[in-house]
C-alpha cells in the first residue's frame, strides 16, 4: 500500500481546522502533518515539514491566502496549493494562479467533492469550483493574437492532453516521445500563447472550446 499523502490545513477559524482534519482522517490515503492559523505560522512550519499538499484559506488577518501562496513559493516550496476560500472575486482567483495555486475552491463545497478535488490535485489535475468557471475564463483571459493556429500539430497535442491533467511522463509515454521533449513543447506552446502555468493552459483549453461549440 502506498504511503498516504501528506496535507497541511492554513485557516484562521479553529472550527474550520477541526472540521476539516475530521473529515481527512477518515481518509487512508490523506494525512493531515500540520495546520496553522495564519501566514506566519506556515511559513515557520515549512521549514520542517515539506507536505505534498497545502489547503490555504485566502481571507485571513496580517497576510491573505494568496501573499502567503507568493512567499512559500519564494522560500521554494514546490508541493501543491489549493485555495479553499469564501471570495469568489475575480482579482483573488487571478492572482491565486499567477503565484502558482494549483486550484480555487469555494467553502460551500460538500465534503465529497472536497476531497474528490484533492486527489485531482494530487494527480496533477487542477481544481476549480465549477461556480468559477466564467469568472477564471475572464482572468486568464489570453492576447487575440494567441490561437490554437500558432501551435504546432505537435504542440495542439500536448496541448489537449495537458488540459486533462496528465503529467509529462504520462504525455510522453501515450505519444512515444521522452519525458524532456513533452517539457520543451509545453514551455513553447505556453509562451506562444502568452500563459505561465499548465492551470491557465486548461483553462485557456475550457474557455475556447466552449468558444468554438
Amino acid at each position: 500500500m502506498n504511503a498516504p499523502s501528506t496535507l497541511f490545513l492554513v485557516d484562521d477559524h479553529p472550527m474550520m481546522r477541526r472540521g476539516l482534519r475530521q473529515i481527512l482522517e477518515l481518509e487512508d490515503d490523506l494525512q493531515v502533518i500540520g495546520e496553522a492559523s495564519n501566514g506566519g505560522e506556515v511559513l515557520a512550519l515549512l521549514a520542517e515539514r515539506q507536505p505534498d499538499l497545502i489547503l490555504l484559506d485566502n481571507n485571513m488577518p496580517q497576510m491573505s491566502g494568496v501573499e502567503v501562496l507568493k512567499q512559500i513559493r519564494q522560500q521554494g516550496y514546490r508541493g501543491k496549493v489549493l485555495l479553499f476560500t469564501v471570495s469568489d472575486a475575480e482579482e483573488d482567483v487571478r492572482d491565486a494562479l499567477r503565484f502558482g495555486a494549483d486550484g480555487y475552491l469555494l467553502k460551500d463545497m460538500e465534503p465529497e467533492q472536497l476531497l474528490e478535488q484533492l486527489r485531482a490535485v494530487l494527480r496533477g489535475q487542477m481544481a476549480v469550483s465549477p461556480a468559477l468557471t466564467s469568472v477564471l475564463a475572464q482572468a486568464l483571459r489570453t492576447p487575440a493574437s494567441a490561437s490554437r493556429a500558432d501551435l504546432t500539430d505537435r504542440e495542439r497535442q500536448v496541448l489537449r492532453m495537458l488540459a486533462t491533467g496528465q503529467s509529462n511522463k504520462m504525455i510522453g509515454r501515450k505519444l512515444g516521445i521522452t519525458e524532456g521533449t513533452v517539457k520543451v513543447h509545453v514551455k513553447n506552446l505556453l509562451h506562444k500563447l502568452g500563459l505561465r502555468t499548465r492551470v491557465e493552459a486548461a483553462v485557456w483549453v475550457m474557455e475556447n472550446e466552449r468558444a468554438r461549440g
